[in-house]
């Protein structure tokens, strides 16, 4: 499958851009804190790259994107937001489905109501909760302490990559770790504890499209127990989905058995695109 790479200018700085040519469905996939494009790479790689147009962009501050313009602006989860937003309308898609990862989920989540053309969202590795509630969506851990920090040492940057998707490990996690702009891990978790963005827990219970929960049972930093109690009000398939033996990036560790129930939700949101 081939995949096109591009650069796109925004109000928050040029972003990086890979596109599979799948003609069908567009679907934005929204990486993670301290991550890239990149860990995308078997949904890219596999049939879900050739039956949908899968886009993934680097966060400002991220993979082969600049670093933020305004630094206050752009690192934190409603900035993100914008910046996506942006870019998408910018890149021709009004419509789309939206994958996000951890931090990822948290940015689609605040996409909700800002791009208007959001199709359905799947969530992975994210614990919608206000920052009243962040004690009982996370499980402390040192990953944890990782995350809004700025200045990582050496021995920080191989933790980080090596929790952050557990196995199979590959150097392009260490190196997306690397190159992540520090101030934009201090700079989102500082402003998320503040209570900057809406409470997203209040957000699904509002007027969404569907949105499809899915967590891998060995997950290390979010507390699958708690997020199971989470009320939706549009909840795909009325439950939330589970993949044993899976770690915080059941794309990564799992691929064949994330991609069936990611393909699965993709072509329940076909036809509202079709329409």
């Amino acid at each position: 499958m081939a995949t096109k790479k591009s650069r796109i200018e925004t109000s928050h700085g040029t972003l990086a851009v890979r596109e599979t040519d799948g003609t069908g469905m567009p679907v934005l996939m929204i990486h993670g804190n301290s991550s890239s494009s990149e860990v995308f790479r078997n949904q890219f790689d596999g049939q879900i790259g050739q039956d949908f147009h899968l886009i993934a962009i680097d966060l400002p501050g991220h993979g082969e994107s600049d670093n933020a313009i305004d630094l206050d602006r752009t690192y934190n989860m409603p900035g993100y937001a914008a910046a996506f937003t942006e870019a998408m309308l910018k890149l021709g898609h009004e419509r789309a489905a939206i994958f996000g990862w951890s931090l990822g989920g948290h940015i689609g989540l605040e996409m909700i109501g800002l791009y208007k053309g959001m199709l359905g969202l799947m969530i992975t590795g994210t614990p919608p909760v206000s920052a009243a509630d962040l004690g009982n969506g996370f499980l402390p851990s040192p990953h944890m302490g990782l995350a809004g920090k700025e200045h990582f040492t050496p021995e920080d940057i191989d933790a980080y990559a090596r929790n952050t998707c557990g196995e199979p490990f590959d150097q392009l996690l260490h190196d997306a770790v690397k190159r992540t702009d520090g101030r934009a891990r201090k700079l989102m978790l500082g402003k998320f504890a503040e209570g900057v963005g809406r409470d997203q827990s209040r957000i699904i219970l509002g007027d969404t499209p569907p949105i499809a929960v899915l967590n891998g049972t060995d997950e290390p930093f979010v507390n699958v127990e708690f997020v199971d109690t989470i009320p939706f009000s549009n909840l795909w398939e009325g439950k939330k989905h589970v993949i044993s033996k899976s770690g915080h990036a059941p794309f990564w560790d799992s691929p064949d058995r994330f991609d069936s129930i990611f393909d699965r939700f993709l072509k329940s949101l076909a036809p509202s695109w079709k329409a």
